[in-house]
């Protein structure tokens, strides 16, 4: 039984009758019996939608709030006890829970490297460097490395030409920047991890979006700070959501992906923007803005930076990464912060323990690149909206069941499989020699997200009717797993 568990999770996250009334009538109708209400409170926690260990309202404000009798409450609640997603103990209330053997892990992420031989890898969502280019930039670039030569070779805020070319870049897309504004750093991984240790402190809460990015959220765990998740769904973003998990948890950081948002591909709206500096500014919130993707508009164009709508009061609290990993090659390793230089020269005291400062060679080919990069981006665009195309018609082909919103910009699918069958298909799959990363990667809360499949469409256009031929065929051998059938797994951060 649920309420036999020895310890009681942090739970200070809680919903209002109000709130969850409004979520589940959706799902559930207006009035909705017993099991019907069970029912929406499991769909909304798988998919990301209420958080886990969030307390539920009170038995008799729920049932006020949807307009039905308290035993129909009290009934679904023991429902969801018995099922194990929900738990309760004398005092403490009851609060979402997962039962034992839904924690996930999925077989990609899991993969570092290349993937066999003859196997598709749709796991990864990043593109090959461009055909042209590369090269070129690398010879001009070794051409002027021996200038270099004579010195330590070590520049811990980044080589001046490249910290002024980032900066040139931030001008022109409207965000007014001067070098000493930019540290550049080991791709964006990097400079993600060096705002968390820096700003954050363990026990800290951080707002994140859920589904997120993976390696940012297992970065924000491994910094001991406690995801406070707010749901991006095929809607977006919950303006009124966030404010209100800004305002209840006063977060010391909120990562935030606004550009083509990873995995659903999400572009927040410019008034959302506008609202959540505004919450920022009240709660006195770190606003870690991820841009990785910001350059891959496809049906839009591309957008300013988040921090260019900061007002001046609020400004010094918005610190943006950014890096070349998407617009150009993730195999260059070249990402930056942009903040205030008061805090770049803090990020760089403390990135000198870690790795002293980012090679020479590749900041002076990204200095290289920077300033060619529209154009390559013209085309980078162009060949992305075939290979969209291909993959959306070879699924539609293959796999009709399926449901995905296209994405205005971004690299990937984030599709709904219509059953909590993503890990096992992704195990299945692998078998047909195909990757792919299912949707509990990219939860918040481990658990969540097993009805969704994330589909890069970075490879050539003519690889995808392959691809979506060996999943339908994968498919046949994916079901919900069993309750209590652990899978080989990762373990997740606390």
């Amino acid at each position: 039984m649920a309420e036999a568990r020895a310890a009681v999770p942090s739970v200070d996250r809680r919903l209002g009758g109000t709130q969850l009334a409004a979520l589940v009538t959706g799902a559930a109708g207006e009035r909705p019996g017993y099991r019907a209400l069970a029912h929406a409170v499991r769909t909304l926690l798988l998919d990301g939608r209420v958080p886990l260990h969030t307390r539920l309202p009170a038995e008799r404000e729920l049932a006020s709030a949807l307009g039905v009798s308290r035993a129909t409450v009290t009934a679904a609640y023991d429902l969801l006890r018995e099922s194990g997603f929900a738990a309760s103990r004398r005092g403490a209330s009851t609060w979402t829970e997962l039962p034992e053997g839904r924690r996930p892990a999925s077989v990609a992420a899991f993969a570092v490297g290349a993937p066999g031989e003859g196997v598709l890898d749709l796991a990864v969502a990043a593109p090959a460097a461009p055909a042209a280019g590369l090269g070129e930039a690398v010879a001009a670039a070794a051409a002027l490395l021996p200038a270099h030569a004579p010195t330590s070779g070590y520049h811990p805020y980044g080589l001046p030409e490249l910290r002024a070319a980032v900066a040139e870049r931030y001008t022109r897309r409207g965000l007014p920047t001067l070098p000493d504004q930019i540290l550049v750093t080991t791709g964006a991984q990097q400079a993600i991890s060096l705002v968390l240790a820096l700003l954050g402190r363990p026990g800290d809460r951080a707002l994140v979006e859920n589904p997120s990015y993976p390696n940012a959220l297992d970065a924000i765990r491994r910094a001991g700070l406690r995801p406070a998740p707010v749901p991006v769904t095929d809607a977006g973003w919950d303006t009124a959501l966030v404010e209100s998990t800004l305002r209840q948890t006063a977060p010391r950081i909120a990562y935030l992906v606004p550009d083509f948002q990873n995995p659903t591909g999400a572009l927040m709206p410019r008034e959302q923007r506008v609202r959540i500096l505004d919450t920022a500014r009240a709660t006195g919130t770190w606003l870690l803005i991820d841009e990785t993707i910001a350059d891959i508009a496809l049906d839009v164009p591309p957008p300013a930076p988040f921090a260019a709508l900061a007002p001046h009061g609020v400004a010094e609290q918005v610190v943006t990464v950014g890096s070349l990993s998407k617009s150009y090659w993730g195999g260059l390793r070249i990402g930056w912060v942009r903040a205030g230089s008061r805090l770049i020269t803090e990020l760089t005291t403390a990135r000198i323990p870690a790795d002293m400062a980012t090679p020479v060679l590749d900041q002076l080919v990204a200095a290289q690149l920077l300033p060619g990069l529209d154009e390559v981006l013209r085309e980078r665009r162009a060949g992305l909206r075939e290979s969209r195309a291909a993959l959306a018609a070879a699924l539609g082909r293959h796999l009709p069941d399926w449901r995905w919103q296209l994405p205005p910009g971004g690299l990937s699918l984030w599709v709904d499989l219509g059953a909590p069958i993503a890990s096992s298909l992704a195990r299945s799959a692998l078998g047909h020699g195909v990757r792919v990363e299912g949707g509990s990667r990219f939860g918040a809360d481990p658990g969540t997200h097993e009805h969704r499949l994330r589909l890069p469409f970075t490879l050539a256009p003519d690889r995808y009717e392959d691809a979506a031929t060996r999943l339908a065929a994968a498919l046949s051998g994916a079901g919900p797993r069993p309750l209590g059938a652990e899978p080989d797994r990762m373990d997740w951060v606390a």
